[in-house]
């Protein structure tokens, strides 16, 4: 079973395009280093009746935000410490170190999930 990083972002309307260019470049990275798949979903249609908690509760949403999930797949947890290793000594890492943002990072959640069921 794969081992996956998940994301959950909030990022400004008018920051998008700046976070896209940079997800583009940070997806290189990763598979370059070996990462199975990198995704990077925008909210779309984050009004869904099916949960009580929505995206948008969760994380606070304002009307200028928008939601982000984005996840990176790993043959598996061992894997992705390796791939993540690599990534960070990377010079691409490197040069965005010190540099801001374009979302809100103290509504950034991140964490790894072992698979459990896949088809």
């Amino acid at each position: 079973m794969s081992y996956i990083d998940g994301f959950v972002l909030v990022i400004p309307k008018k920051s998008v395009k700046e976070y896209v260019e940079l997800a583009q470049k940070a997806g290189k990275v990763w598979k370059k280093y070996g990462a199975l798949k990198y995704v990077e979903c925008i909210g779309d249609d984050l009004s869904s009746q099916m949960a009580k908690l929505t995206f948008p509760k969760m994380t606070k949403l304002k009307a200028n935000e928008t939601v982000w999930f984005s996840f990176i797949v790993y043959k598996d947890k061992e894997h992705r410490d390796k791939v993540n290793a690599l990534v960070m000594k990377d010079s691409f890492m490197l040069e965005y170190k010190d540099k801001p943002m374009p979302f809100d990072m103290k509504r950034f959640a991140f964490a790894g999930f072992k698979s459990m069921v896949e088809y």
